[in-house]
């Protein structure tokens, strides 16, 4: 089941040019135990966006990780890749139902809420795999985003059926309290990719939702 595979902690790519250091950088996270990866690169050409992109796919494949293409439909289905990744504005163009038609069956999809609640359930209803909320701490990389509350996090497993994503500022140091209030990923950028080595930070958040699982059965 393709919602089984958003879980733990998903990696977000930076804005890299050499795709030589992309995948560098995307293996150290993966070997350290980034369970799914999302391709974003705002920078980029569209010829950059689908060399990278091809490449991710491979990368990706080797470690059994799933590789989402953030925005662009096209790139997702042309590459092969696992999904894609919805913003508000994405959705206004090309709506959820018609990513699953361009994607097939068994693809992912992800949408972006935000702060709100009934966006989420909304997209769940038209057939969305996973919701993103955020930003919850400060971010680097989007710098005056809404802001969302912890307990958004509960209210959303309460509600939906879906896997839950928290995004926005998360470093291993705050991720634990967003795990605990029900989020099943991390989405991280800069403390993942930003970090002297990226393979033991991976590694730091990994460790938590193993924490997590065994206070749930304890």
């Amino acid at each position: 089941m393709t919602q089984s595979k958003v879980s733990g902690l998903y990696a977000i790519t930076p804005d890299v040019a050499n795709t030589a250091d992309l995948i560098a950088m995307t293996r150290q996270a993966l070997a350290g135990g980034a369970r799914l990866v999302q391709y974003r690169n705002k920078s980029a050409d569209d010829a950059l966006r689908l060399e990278q992109a091809r490449a991710l796919v491979q990368l990706c494949r080797t470690f059994s990780a799933p590789l989402i293409i953030n925005d662009h439909v096209d790139i997702a289905v042309e590459t092969g890749a696992d999904g894609v990744h919805l913003g508000r504005d994405d959705i206004s163009v090309t709506g959820i139902a018609a990513a699953r038609r361009k994607l097939g069956a068994g693809k992912i999809i992800g949408v972006s809420c935000y702060n709100q609640l009934e966006p989420a359930v909304e997209a769940e209803r038209q057939g969305a795999d996973y919701v993103a909320f955020g930003t919850f701490f400060i971010s680097a990389t989007k710098l005056g985003a809404v802001v969302a509350a912890t307990d958004l996090l509960r209210e959303a497993r309460q509600k939906l059926s879906i896997p839950v994503v928290a995004i926005g500022g998360i470093t291993p140091d705050n991720a634990a309290a967003l795990i605990a209030q029900g989020a099943d990923a991390v989405a991280v950028i800069n403390a993942l990719f930003g970090a002297p080595d990226i393979q033991s930070t991976a590694e730091k958040f990994s460790r938590l939702f193993s924490l997590q699982n065994i206070q749930v059965t304890k």
